[in-house]
């Protein structure tokens, strides 16, 4: 049953968050949940499960998660980075989309970014590894490191000495970035990309992601890659 929380009287609005904890997409949300410091409603789905996944499906056909549902204004909306834009409308301090029309560009550009060319192309890495070896794609999982290493040497020349992805001031794309680089690390280590590696630290530290990482933690068992000594 999931447990109930009510957001910040001041807002009126009670918001409910459809969610598994170790999935990165959903990580990416909560992640703005923890810097706003909005209160939630979470109903953690295991898709493994027939009747967690329809109750999934009653709100968002596709069943995939994370879906946002604002009860007081009968909205409904999935999709990780909608979810953000629209959490700066419930608690617009700190912004995470910021107002200038181009930094705003900027940090929807590096949030796809990360989704498209890290957290993707590693998803495809891990569900392959959950293959029988008769069905396994060499071929596919080789691509998708080269596609998350590319990315990797993009992001390395473009960081250069800001502090976060898109700019002075944490955003959506750290959002974005943070997740997507804890899980890719395992598989395409971040090591080689001085600039990257420190940009990773620095999201490591931050208390918003920190909590995230430890919420995870019960669940790394789904993991099928072998985590390094450095995660324990």
């Amino acid at each position: 049953m999931a447990v109930k929380y009510r957001v910040a009287r001041e807002s009126g609005v009670t918001l409910r968050l459809y969610h598994h904890p170790f999935a990165s997409f959903c990580q990416k949300v909560l992640i703005a949940f923890y810097e706003k410091g909005i209160a939630f409603e979470r109903v953690p789905i295991d898709l493994g499960d027939p009747e967690q996944r329809a109750e999934l499906a009653r709100v968002w056909p596709l069943a995939k998660f994370p879906v946002l549902v604002d009860e007081e204004r009968a909205l409904t909306l999935p999709e990780s980075g909608v979810i953000i834009e629209y959490l700066d409308r419930v608690a617009p301090t700190p912004r995470l989309l910021p107002d200038d029309a181009d930094a705003a560009l900027r940090a929807r550009l590096w949030e796809r970014f990360f989704d498209n060319y890290v957290a993707a192309p590693l998803t495809k890495i891990v569900t392959d590894e959950l293959r029988p070896d008769e069905r396994r794609d060499a071929q596919g999982v080789g691509e998708a490191k080269a596609l998350i290493a590319a990315a990797y040497a993009i992001f390395e020349d473009e960081i250069g000495s800001r502090e976060w992805a898109a700019g002075d001031e944490f955003s959506l794309a750290d959002c974005a970035a943070a997740p997507a680089l804890f899980y890719a690390n395992v598989a395409v280590p971040v090591a080689g990309h001085p600039g990257l590696a420190r940009y990773y630290e620095r999201l490591l530290a931050r208390a918003s992601f920190a909590r995230v990482i430890e919420e995870a933690r019960p669940y790394r068992t789904l993991f099928p890659l072998n985590w390094p000594a450095s995660y324990a």
